[in-house]
């Protein structure tokens, strides 16, 4: 048991320590309940930073990540003909492509946040 004596105070939390306790909750087999008990903190608490960082208000401006990446000159020949596609732009300074296996392509520049991002590449994986 512990005895608090004197005026009770809240802590801050850095933002590196806030997404580090979510990546925790986020391993396989983990759940929130031991994640709070862990780092002595109530529930609620990590409930509320998964919240905000859904809605894009707990994230790093720059976030580093290694994602598999394949680079390709040209695309590959289609054995199944299709209808012919409509010519597609070059990309622009800045810009990646993201080519998704049904098809789906999306294009994205260095002005759109990490959680717009998110939030459409998981629409289009369904």
């Amino acid at each position: 048991m512990e005895i608090i004596t004197g005026i009770e105070r809240r802590r801050r939390w850095r933002l590196e320590d806030k997404l580090r306790i979510l990546a925790e909750t986020e391993q396989p087999g983990a759940g929130v309940a031991e994640v709070a008990r862990r780092h002595e903190i109530s529930r609620s608490l990590i409930w509320n930073w998964r919240s905000q960082a859904r809605r894009g208000r707990l994230t790093r401006a720059a976030v580093s990540a290694f994602l598999p990446v394949q680079v390709v000159s040209e695309p590959a020949p289609s054995a199944v003909s299709s209808p012919p596609a409509s010519p597609v732009p070059p990309l622009n300074e800045g810009q990646i492509e993201i080519s998704l296996p049904d098809g789906s392509r999306v294009r994205v520049g260095n002005d759109v946040s990490l959680a717009a991002l998110r939030r459409v590449m998981s629409v289009l994986r369904g």
